[in-house]
């Protein structure tokens, strides 16, 4: 009878392991699941990132030689490119992608603003067009990124998941954010001197 005891205890002790390995196994690999996501996203910001980066220079180039007073932008639009094309880290790609978007966006108002003749070429329109919607893209592509983001920090935070999460170094995923004083309007200067 002792016996029969120790082996329906072994039994249950034994059911249990096995419940909370599978329960341990299915968290896991949920969240798995969901950090994929939150890196397919991330990638589709990059992915749209690199669109940007290579319509710069074709729209840079087709305007360069229209423009006089403007080389300050020009120099802004290849240091943040090279900026972003060195960075490592998903922080300093989002740093260089600011500098970037701010670069370019006096890029389009210098050309829309001094340059009505230039706005009309049909290149530099297509360009512009096209760079525009790339800016669009981003945003959209930021927003899904911060949404998985999301979604999978509330998961990690979360019981039971979040001792699983802690076990198997899975913690929170930083969100896509503005850059401080992103929401002051920029102020452009060309360094022009009208004497000259």
């Amino acid at each position: 009878m002792k016996q029969r005891g120790k082996l329906n205890i072994g039994l249950v002790v034994l059911a249990i392991v096995v419940l909370l390995g599978i329960f341990g196994v299915t968290q896991y690999n949920g969240l798995a699941k969901q950090e994929q996501t939150v890196e397919s996203a991330w990638s589709q910001v990059e992915n749209v990132y690199q669109r940007r980066a290579d319509l710069i220079p074709n729209l840079v180039n087709s305007v360069k030689g229209s423009m006089n007073q403007e080389q300050k932008v020009f120099g802004d639009i290849a240091k943040a490119r090279e900026a972003y094309g060195k960075a490592g880290s998903s922080e300093e790609q989002v740093e260089a992608a600011q500098q970037l978007d701010q670069s370019v966006g006096t890029l389009i108002n210098v050309i829309n603003e001094n340059y009505p003749d230039l706005k009309s070429n049909e290149n530099v329109q297509t360009l512009m067009t096209q760079l525009e919607g790339t800016e669009n893209r981003i945003s959209v592509e930021r927003k899904r990124y911060n949404d998985a983001v999301q979604t999978y920090n509330q998961q990690v935070v979360t019981f039971p998941k979040n001792i699983f999460a802690n076990m198997m170094g899975l913690g929170k995923k930083p969100y896509f954010e503005a850059q401080e004083g992103a929401d002051q309007a920029p102020t452009v200067d060309f360094g022009t001197d009208s004497s000259n």
